[in-house]
């Protein structure tokens, strides 16, 4: 099989109105280190049809996010696949690798090679504020706005609306968010994959349980709730935490099981500031050997950073939510973090690897 680039540094873009250029890092999420310290990565994702039935379809996101803190090197591909190209989503601009095999052919296989580079990003909050590209009216009303699994009004609005009752600037609420979620969710490792984000049902039931893209998610659509621009980041983790967390990195190069979505809150002056509370839970439970509290010095060492900082051992594909994927006949994603396949069966589930057979592997490129 030939390896074929078929994307090069720069080509993969968002739609104009989707992802705004990010304000650069200022300083590192857990020490002040060189800010301008890019790593490059490569990610590998095989994909093996274990039992194909008539046309079979595969989608692969690709990293989709070119900003201050991350930027595309190039994606190349492999396999025997009858076509393979990128397509986008025309809301998010979310790429991916679209390849489609015939039903003759019976053992379809496709490999995806992505080179990115990120550096680690930080928010200096005691800064005076700075001149930052602003959103247009068009995007600040796309990132206050409710979609399928994330609504902006009745419980969701009245639980933001009580969490910052008294805050007096969109900082003191987004904070106010955020040390909500931390002080009253929690990570359950019972969750399959990264959750659902189905913040709705968590408010109404009262269960405050789940993983990054149930946690996150509730912190996007409560910052939605009270007007502040918000948005998920999905992705996964590609390296060692350098900040000694284990939780926080993926343990070895095989990342089939490191995906994790962040969160973003546009704030005045600030621009996109990055957050990551669950995160914050994720310590809470796996840091130790034993889960711990919110008390433990690990804990608190970590909680204030992850408000306004990210450590880019972590590659972000996209920032879509509740949408198609092309030429599919399955229902819409609520969001694409993971490989996603059809057969003439309909949609392959994405966390059954004994019928849905991928990889994924990273490793770092030397300078």
């Amino acid at each position: 099989m030939d390896r074929r680039a078929f994307l090069k540094a720069g080509a993969i873009l968002p739609t104009a109105a989707a992802l705004p250029r990010l304000a650069h890092a200022q300083q590192l999420p857990f020490e002040p280190r060189q800010a301008e310290k890019w790593r490059s990565f490569e990610v590998t994702t095989r994909v093996e049809i274990v039992f194909p039935e008539g046309t079979t379809r595969v989608w692969l996101p690709v990293p989709s996010v070119d900003s201050g803190y991350q930027k595309t090197i190039d994606n190349a591909w492999s396999g025997n696949a009858q076509t393979a190209k990128i397509a986008y989503d025309g809301t998010y601009g979310a790429g991916m690798l679209y390849a489609e095999w015939p039903t003759e052919e019976k053992n379809p296989v496709v490999e995806l090679y992505s080179r990115f580079a990120t550096r680690d990003r930080a928010v200096d909050f005691s800064a005076r504020p700075g001149s930052v590209e602003r959103l247009s009216p068009e995007q600040r009303a796309f990132y206050t706005g409710a979609t399928e699994h994330m609504p902006t009004d009745g419980i969701v609005k009245k639980t933001a609306e009580d969490i910052t009752k008294g805050a007096r600037t969109d900082y003191d609420k987004a904070k106010a968010i955020y040390e909500w979620i931390v002080e009253n969710t929690y990570r359950d490792p019972k969750t399959r994959g990264c959750g659902v984000g189905d913040i709705k049902t968590m408010l109404e039931t009262g269960n405050l349980g789940g993983k990054c893209a149930d946690l996150n998610a509730l912190y996007v659509g409560l910052a939605r709730a009270v007007g502040l621009p918000a948005r998920d980041v999905y992705g996964v983790r590609v390296a060692k935490s350098q900040f000694g967390y284990r939780s926080l990195g993926a343990g070895t190069a095989n990342i089939t099981r490191a995906q994790h979505c962040r969160a973003e809150v546009h704030l005045a002056g600030f621009g996109w500031v990055p957050v990551d509370p669950a995160d914050v839970r994720k310590v809470v439970l796996e840091e130790k050997a034993q889960p711990t509290d919110l008390s433990d010095p690990v804990v608190q060492a970590v909680r204030p950073k992850l408000f306004g900082a990210w450590e880019m051992n972590w590659l972000a594909f996209n920032t879509a939510n509740d949408f198609a994927l092309p030429n599919s006949k399955g229902a819409k994603l609520t969001f694409f973090m993971y490989p996603q396949a059809e057969t003439a069966q309909g949609r392959l589930d994405s966390l059954d690897p004994d019928n849905f057979k991928y990889t994924m592997t990273a490793k770092e490129l030397s300078a």
